[in-house]
């Protein structure tokens, strides 16, 4: 056998491609509304995911959906009814200003505070951004 027919031997043996390739997941919120509030189960595994403090992540979405919340054991409580699709749209929000490179798009980012001026610095590569932020 030759090189042409083994490479076309294994090209025909490799399993289809199920991925899209895409390593960078924000899962969805899990919760639900008991009364007027809305509780969200899942926003540490969110902020770990984002691998940003909860209580920045936090601050950012309560000041973007103008209403009270606070944290109990691992769970959010907002004060109000929320649709998850605007928490979504929220946090998604954080993660495009707070977490991904403007450079190259990857989330490997470590945000610093230095005087009211926030740094992103890609750990990728090397893209550094700063912007101020009144959260």
């Amino acid at each position: 056998m030759n090189y042409e027919e083994m490479l076309k031997k294994g090209k025909q043996e490799l399993p289809d491609i199920t991925t899209s390739g895409e390593r960078f997941n924000i899962p969805k919120v899990r919760g639900h509304v008991e009364g007027n509030k809305t509780i969200v189960s899942n926003f540490v595994e969110i902020a770990k995911t984002l691998q940003r403090k909860i209580e920045h992540l936090l601050k950012y979405v309560l000041k973007e959906l103008a209403t009270p919340g606070d944290m109990r054991k691992n769970a959010v409580i907002f004060g109000s009814k929320i649709p998850a699709s605007k928490i979504n749209e929220k946090i998604t929000q954080y993660a495009e200003t707070f977490v991904l490179c403007k450079e190259c798009g990857k989330p490997d980012t470590k945000l610093t505070n230095e005087a009211g001026i926030y740094f992103l610095k890609c750990q990728a590569c090397g893209a550094k951004q700063s912007f101020y932020s009144k959260i």
